[in-house]
């Protein structure tokens, strides 16, 4: 078991309420503590929660900006499979909820028949997602634009961060949020995703056919840079062809950070609504 004492704890504490749970997987440059308010919002609403970090992250931000070297070397099909273990430990399956590379990993995790229901939000792309637009490759070039950074974690700048995350608030909440949430990130997913549609060996797959994948809904931001809405699109015309429900939605005015930026909580109440209507009552 490659689990931790937090991870445990969590999920012997969501099988023992009996309440149906939600697993929330987080993207890159982030932690799982990222994925607070959401938890506490769901718990309100007759959920029990879990949010399993990457093999082996922090337990806080500045734990993490002051090693950096933790986050190096982590793939995406090493965080997928971290993920499904903690699945396979809860008595009941989960709704998933993911954002950015957790977006992606919450797809591939559906594509394996892990969850109830899934929400997919400002997802990265997976093989077969076509576009690249001019923003997402921009905000990727801290990272790729090194081959070095291949086995490194990057940490961002205020102005990247700006750019990628923080476009669509203010100057002062992305400062804030730069203060609050960003840590170092490994570089391995983010040249992952910029081979995956010529390297017929990528970890970067999903399974969109398989029938027990469950309803899921894709959610992206009107202006996110990272993952701007065609990503969603192309993501959605291939996960539409499952037999499963599957919608798509996008928020007006928002960028990337939009699930833990002021206005999370709309974010927020559109998963729920999803998953309750998918026929997971909390």
């Amino acid at each position: 078991m490659s689990l931790s004492p937090r991870e445990t704890h969590d999920i012997n504490r969501a099988n023992a309420t009996g309440l149906p749970p939600v697993v929330f997987v987080h993207g890159l440059w982030m932690l799982a503590s990222s994925w607070q308010p959401w938890r506490t919002f769901f718990e309100e609403n007759g959920y029990a929660t879990i949010a399993p970090g990457w093999p082996d992250d922090p337990a806080t931000v500045d734990e993490g900006r002051a090693n950096p070297r933790v986050f190096a070397g982590k793939s995406v099909g090493q965080v997928t499979s971290h993920m499904a273990e903690a699945i396979a430990a809860l008595r009941h399956k989960p709704a998933i909820v993911g954002h950015s590379f957790g977006g992606l990993i919450t797809q591939q995790l559906a594509g394996q028949g892990l969850g109830t229901a899934s929400v997919a939000i400002d997802s990265a792309p997976f093989r077969g997602v076509l576009p690249l637009p001019v923003s997402a490759l921009r905000s990727a070039m801290p990272v790729i634009g090194n081959p070095a950074n291949y086995r490194r974690a990057v940490m961002l700048t205020y102005a990247q961060f700006r750019y990628s995350f923080a476009n669509a608030i203010s100057e002062n909440e992305a400062r804030r949020l730069y203060e609050a949430y960003p840590v170092p990130g490994s570089g391995i997913p983010l040249f992952q995703a910029a081979t995956a549609n010529v390297n017929p060996f990528t970890e970067i797959k999903v399974d969109t056919k398989n029938p027990n994948r469950g309803p899921m809904l894709i959610i992206s931001g009107e202006n996110d840079h990272i993952a701007p809405h065609a990503i969603a699109v192309a993501s959605y015309r291939k996960q539409r062809r499952n037999h499963a429900s599957t919608e798509i939605q996008e928020i007006p005015d928002r960028g990337h950070s939009l699930v833990f930026d002021s206005g999370w909580q709309d974010v927020a109440e559109a998963a729920l609504a999803f998953i309750k209507s998918a026929g997971q009552a909390g």
